[in-house]
């Protein structure tokens, strides 16, 4: 099987994703086209026949969400865009005076050209009345607290943001699938 590549442009999510799968992902940014869709299954499955046109060789693609249960499905996959226009406090006075359960998620999609594999996970927790900087993870980390934690993924120490991260990021299961993988040779 030959080595596949993580497509970002972000360097800091691509070292994160090595450093978690403890594996040495090679990643590359490449201009791919996106499917907007809340869909997020529907999104990754995109995203990775795109990256492989391009690069011709297997790829890993994610992409996130974060649904904020007073808004339906919104933001989910358009959350960056969100962000980008509301920044983090425009996003939690989205919900003052509403439900602040919100579910975070990811997929990550394998594709090697022929067969294509997608894990997905989610986790829920809440939208904070106000971002809490801390020193772990970015985006939309200083607002989201996980359901059983007591502090935002922000204010986690990096012991606890990789053990949050792998709850909302199927990691186990691209891990697995990619071993595996190795061993069919």
């Amino acid at each position: 099987m030959r080595q596949a590549t993580l497509i970002t442009g972000n360097a800091h999510k691509a070292k994160h994703f090595s450093a978690i799968m403890q594996m040495d992902i090679p990643h590359i940014a490449i201009d791919i086209d996106e499917l907007q869709s809340l869909d997020i299954l529907e999104v990754v499955e995109h995203k990775a026949r795109e990256a492989f046109k391009v690069l011709q060789s297997p790829v890993i693609v994610e992409d996130t969400k974060l649904e904020f249960a007073a808004l339906g499905r919104l933001p989910g996959t358009f959350i960056k865009w969100f962000m980008e226009e509301l920044g983090v406090e425009g996003l939690c006075e989205l919900v003052d005076g509403k439900s602040r359960d919100a579910t975070a998620g990811a997929a990550i999609a394998y594709f090697d050209g022929k067969d294509i594999q997608i894990f997905e996970r989610s986790l829920s927790g809440e939208i904070l009345g106000s971002p809490k900087v801390g020193g772990s993870g970015f985006g939309w980390n200083a607002i989201f607290k996980p359901k059983d934690s007591l502090v935002s993924f922000a204010e986690m120490s990096e012991e606890e943001f990789h053990h949050w991260y792998r709850q909302v990021k199927p990691f186990d299961e691209l891990k697995a699938f990619l071993e595996q993988q190795e061993g069919v040779r």
